[in-house]
């Protein structure tokens, strides 16, 4: 396997969905926050517009995460810029924006912050997602460190490594399925993801002998964040990562 690999070390936490907690999820606030309590990573959603735009968010739809309504992939940039994506979490954060990918790339860069760029695509997206995913990162990371791309859909990863044969991918499970180190190594990915609670012994004694970091999600515990990485977990992904400053 080629397996390309981040040119930067693992760190032990990634701030979740940017600022985890402590910020509107996939904001700039949420990077801000992650910078200034001493994390070096950060991880976050990406997903096209109607106009085939990157925008940092999670959700399908926009209901939750923000004071808008319908699917991302319907609603064009004009309308996303004029969203309020901060008043859901609190007042403090009311008239934060949605930001497009361009803007937390470049932000990620002036703050020296690694990322886990997760491609979270809608149905049918899948890989026209990871293509314009793809491509995004190579010219806003052109002459840095590439970050780690990461998703649920194999469909995406495959369009990913098609259009940038460079990028580390990892592979987003809840639970690894049977066949897990066959798609890994197809993919000739990186890394394994999955949830804290739903990784079985027997995957990462594999994981570990191949040399294929296991990185968990989403980790708030402090007693359980030092019993993966007693057990041999490379990273995990945090929303709470104010309890998890000095690990």
């Amino acid at each position: 396997m080629n397996r390309p690999a981040p040119d930067w070390s693992l760190p032990r936490v990634f701030a979740h969905r940017c600022g985890g907690a402590l910020a509107p999820e996939n904001s700039l606030s949420g990077l801000r926050i992650a910078a200034a309590l001493g994390f070096r990573a950060v991880e976050f959603d990406v997903m096209l517009s109607a106009d085939d735009s990157p925008w940092l968010i999670h959700d399908e739809t926009l209901e939750r995460t923000s004071n808008g309504s319908g699917r991302v992939c319907d609603t064009p940039d004009s309308a996303l810029r004029s969203l309020d994506a901060g008043s859901y979490r609190h007042a403090s954060f009311a008239g934060e924006a949605l930001p497009t990918f361009d803007q937390a790339v470049r932000l990620c860069r002036e703050l020296g912050l690694m990322a886990n760029v997760e491609i979270k695509p809608a149905a049918a997206f899948e890989a026209r997602t990871g293509e314009v995913v793809a491509r995004r990162i190579m010219d806003l990371w052109a002459g840095g460190p590439l970050p780690l791309v990461s998703s649920f859909s194999v469909v995406a990863l495959e369009a990913a490594r098609r259009v940038a044969p460079r990028l580390p991918l990892g592979v987003l499970w809840t639970r690894p399925p049977a066949d897990w180190a066959s798609q890994v190594e197809m993919l000739d990915a990186y890394s394994l993801h999955c949830a804290w609670d739903k990784l079985d012994a027997d995957v990462l004694k594999i994981a570990q002998a191949n040399d294929i970091p296991v990185l968990c999600y989403t980790v708030n515990d402090r007693s359980a964040a030092e019993t993966l990485f007693a057990r041999g977990v490379a990273a995990l992904f945090s929303d709470r990562i104010d309890l998890l400053i000095d690990m």
